[in-house]
């Protein structure tokens, strides 16, 4: 099929032109494909979603969502993007979170060059959680030791023992000044 389409006043497309063009389309997802999608309708069908229908065999639905998103800058969620999926522990169980920070607080210590913000903890995940324990909480809604340790690296505290100074080693070699002749 060697058919050429030429759109009053824009470049024109020959089939594998639009071949291409629906290629890279079928690469993208999501917000992506639509922005890329409105973009082509805009440039080669003067924005209508019909003729990229037509032109391109694209859906026209996603063409028309992805035109006000476009023209406004506001992307639109779906509804299985906005409510799908597991909430963190952390939103399920807000208060056991809060008693964590806590906890985790008393037991960290800055970054000591101060390049990062994290917190670097020596609270261990099973540390913490017999800490929550101790405090009251009932096991059922604790998390396991790992989903507990990625809670925690999650919210800023790495769970890496913070090493204390270590003295310098005596080096062999005298300094210059203090050699005997």
């Amino acid at each position: 099929m060697d058919t050429t389409f030429c759109l009053a006043d824009k470049p024109s497309l020959d089939a594998s032109h639009i071949d291409d063009l629906k290629q890279a389309a079928s690469k993208m997802l999501g917000a992506q494909r639509r922005s890329f999608e409105a973009e082509m309708a805009v440039k080669y069908c003067r924005g209508s979603a019909r003729q990229a229908e037509v032109v391109f065999g694209w859906s026209r639905h996603t063409v028309e969502v992805g035109l006000p998103e476009r023209r406004s800058g506001i992307i639109c969620l779906g509804a299985q993007e906005a409510f799908c999926g597991n909430q963190w522990w952390e939103e399920k169980h807000p208060e056991v979170a809060e008693a964590l920070w806590s906890l985790a607080k008393t037991h960290s210590q800055q970054d000591p060059t101060f390049r990062s913000t994290l917190s670097y903890t020596r609270l261990t995940a099973a540390e913490a959680l017999k800490q929550l324990q101790g405090l009251g909480f009932d096991p059922e809604v604790l998390p396991s030791p790992s989903t507990m340790a990625d809670v925690l690296n999650r919210n800023g505290y790495r769970l890496r023992p913070v090493l204390k100074a270590k003295p310098q080693k005596n080096s062999r070699n005298r300094c210059p000044l203090h050699q005997s002749p």
